[in-house]
């Protein structure tokens, strides 16, 4: 197994540990450079297994993943991931390649970016991610009917049992309760849960939202929990 190859000790143990997953060890290094002078504690593996393994010994807050990748590719390790956890995931994906976009999407995956990124961009990124996923404490919880958020333990409970969220669903879901009765445009959404604009074709939000819908299951009357608004975006009900 290929060893792991880490950010040096200068980074602080207070650093965002975030593990880089590629098979292109000039690509990993680039990024590791950078990032490295951004404040973050890199960790580099290169194939699929090694990653899974990384997770699973913790001390991981966030997952670059590639989707081509020996021994097991970034698909088959986001499955195992969310099988067993809920580590946040960037997968990075080849320029064009949409349909590897929307499936990351659907699988659970926090955010993309297309290869070769802008190792900025991907800080940036990482950044809207930790926050999302390291909020400050608060100290009462989100209600919209069956529906309870506590955003400071990342919590979701519907009729008092937990729903298993990714990050990006559970900021989503969260930005809908407390609209709960308003229309949120997507852009609005992507802004404020993902901390980002929406990019040209990207599906991201409808994405989480279909994931969200899943989880959820329907209403009492049979209606989706969430519903779509035709040209303005999403909608959660405030139940009568």
């Amino acid at each position: 197994m290929p060893s792991a190859k880490t950010a040096p000790a200068e980074a602080g143990a207070t650093s965002p540990r975030i593990l880089l997953a590629d098979d292109d060890r000039g690509f990993c290094e680039l990024l590791r450079e950078y990032l490295s002078g951004q404040g973050f504690a890199i960790t580099c593996v290169h194939d699929g297994v090694a990653a899974v393994d990384a997770v699973r010994s913790g001390g991981v807050d966030a997952v670059v993943l590639d989707v081509m990748m020996p021994r097991a590719d970034g698909f088959r390790v986001l499955e195992q991931l969310r099988g067993g956890g809920h580590v946040p995931v960037l997968m990075l994906t080849a320029r064009g390649e949409d349909v590897d976009r929307i499936v990351g999407l659907e699988m659970g995956a926090d955010d993309y970016l297309p290869k070769p990124c802008n190792p900025r961009e991907l800080s940036a990124r990482l950044r809207a991610i930790l926050r999302r996923t390291r909020p400050a404490p608060e100290a009462r919880g989100l209600v919209c009917g069956e529906l309870t958020l506590v955003p400071a333990a990342r919590s979701c409970r519907l009729r008092g049992a937990e729903i298993e969220l990714t990050a990006s669903e559970f900021d989503v879901l969260r930005v809908l309760v407390e609209e709960a009765g308003k229309v949120v445009p997507k852009e609005d959404l992507a802004r404020r849960a993902l901390r980002r604009p929406l990019g040209l074709f990207d599906r991201s939000i409808d994405m989480h939202v279909s994931r969200l819908r899943t989880k959820l299951g329907d209403g009492a009357n049979g209606a989706p929990r969430i519903r779509t608004v035709r040209n303005r975006g999403y909608l959660l009900p405030v139940p009568a």
